[in-house]
């Protein structure tokens, strides 16, 4: 598929790219943005809910394994790769088309021994990879709705069970979604309350972290002298992260 840059658009059978003012933007079957890229800076997270996923640093700042469900343009892999060559990504995305568009509009690069970009099933992958992954990033929409199979009550035990110890899952979720609630509970269930967030743009999305170990709180806590230096070399504002993030004794306020 090649962007035509007169109307700069390029539509396939749901798919859409647009470009304005230097920003590439990925469409799935909706107006939601599913991914951006600054063109000339593509290795760089555009859109501020990726910015708030990363929040993962602060308490895994050196994850070795990291497993992606969701590709979309490939933003969180460039990101990672560019700042850290020694982790590994695995991102499992089940469209074709996604990974394609990814690959010839947003810069992702071929598989090699930093990325493995695969085809298939995420809810399927997590079930057969257990203790794998240091964090797991899922970012599960389709023409703007959360995939129902990468939010029900197995799939985020299943996550917690491909987490090594101290991991960490994070889910992008709409914070208006009218599911947003009962998705928050089963991740509650799934990690026994051991889950903390970060609302972004008023709650357009609700960044959420999941520990597969207790005591969140009190690591984040420890980790506050390290964010300033770790923010610089991320290029990423971990400390204000830090202020924002909601643990779940204050559940009642987000749903309201």
């Amino acid at each position: 598929m090649r962007l035509k840059f007169g109307k700069r658009r390029a539509v396939e059978e749901g798919l859409e790219v647009t470009e304005e003012r230097g920003v590439r933007t990925l469409h799935l079957g909706s107006r939601a943005i599913q991914s951006a890229m600054r063109v000339s800076r593509p290795w760089d997270l555009e859109l501020a809910y990726t910015r708030a996923m990363m929040g993962f640093l602060m308490f895994k700042p050196a994850p070795a394994e990291v497993l992606m469900i969701g590709l979309g343009g490939g933003s969180l892999a460039k990101f990672i790769r560019r700042q850290r060559p020694q982790t590994h990504i695995t991102a499992v995305e089940i469209d074709p088309r996604v990974i394609a568009v990814a690959r010839s509009q947003f810069e992702l690069p071929g598989n090699d021994a930093t990325l493995d970009v695969i085809e298939g099933d995420g809810a399927l992958y997590v079930r057969q990879h257990p203790a794998s992954a240091d964090v797991i990033l899922l970012d599960g929409f389709d023409a703007g709705n959360q995939v129902e199979a990468l939010a029900t009550q197995t799939f985020y035990s299943a996550c917690r069970r491909v987490l090594k110890p101290g991991g960490v899952l994070v889910v992008n979720l709409w914070g208006r979604d009218s599911s947003f609630a009962e998705y928050l509970a089963r991740l509650a269930r799934a990690f026994d309350g051991e889950v903390g967030w970060i609302s972004v743009q008023n709650k357009t999305n609700v960044i959420l972290f999941a520990f597969a170990e207790p005591g969140a709180p009190q690591r984040l806590e420890a980790a506050k002298p390290q964010l300033a230096d770790l923010s610089k070399r991320w290029g990423l504002d971990l400390r204000g992260f830090a202020r924002d993030m909601q643990w779940a004794e204050g559940i009642a306020p987000l749903l309201g």
